[in-house]
């Protein structure tokens, strides 16, 4: 590609200045369109990828996010094909999604907020600290004894109603990371020389689609 120091901006601008131009040679006595006076920018609908950053405020303080920290790596430790869910910032994922100005996000946050303080009290119950000061066999004690809601006792209700939400957002944050493809046998997009090769026969038979034209 060719360098130029024309912006995508100034091209559409050039683009728009031509498109009127050719209205005023066609159509002899019209009048060039008015400017535009409006500005259509808007944060939410409009993104701007060259500074990819949330345009709302991240609700979550310090404390709650190391506790997310150590709970999405709880959820989704590293292995021989991903990374660990806190390398990739998935608990900085959970704090933009708490924060986005949509009612199912906010509903989350209020979620993501009441469950962490639900669980450091019931750490401080237990063992007497928060859940950050907890070893690992603690913690994950504590994980188990909510992670079913079909087992949870209903005294931990909240905590199950909370470890669930948060697995949810927690494995949708990881699993929209590049680095965590791998581990799923997604390899995106590659170029394939020659004529399409079609669909494997593997795949067509567990579809059940074999004869299928």
């Amino acid at each position: 590609m060719n360098d130029s120091t024309v912006s995508r901006r100034d091209l559409f601008r050039l683009i728009a200045a031509a498109s009127a131009t050719g209205a005023l040679v066609t159509t002899p006595g019209a009048a060039a369109p008015p400017p535009l006076t409006r500005n259509f920018k808007n944060v939410l609908s409009d993104p701007d990828f060259s500074n990819p950053a949330a345009p709302w405020d991240k609700p979550l303080d310090e404390a709650e996010l190391a506790t997310l920290a150590v709970l999405v790596d709880l959820i989704l430790p590293a292995d021989d094909l991903s990374p660990a869910a806190s390398a990739i910032g998935v608990h900085d994922f959970l704090n933009e999604w708490a924060g986005a100005p949509y009612p199912e996000n906010r509903a989350d946050c209020e979620i993501l907020r009441g469950g962490l303080a639900w669980l450091n009290t019931h750490s401080f119950k237990l063992h007497g600290k928060s859940f950050t000061g907890l070893d690992a066999t603690q913690q994950t004690a504590i994980l188990d004894s909510i992670c079913d809601p079909a087992k949870t006792a209903p005294e931990l209700a909240t905590g199950s109603r909370f470890f669930t939400k948060l697995r949810m957002l927690t494995l949708g944050g990881y699993y929209s990371h590049s680095s965590t493809w791998k581990s799923l046998g997604y390899v995106g997009n590659v170029a394939i020389a020659g004529p399409y090769p079609g669909v494997p026969a593997e795949v067509i038979k567990i579809l059940g689609l074999e004869g299928e034209n």
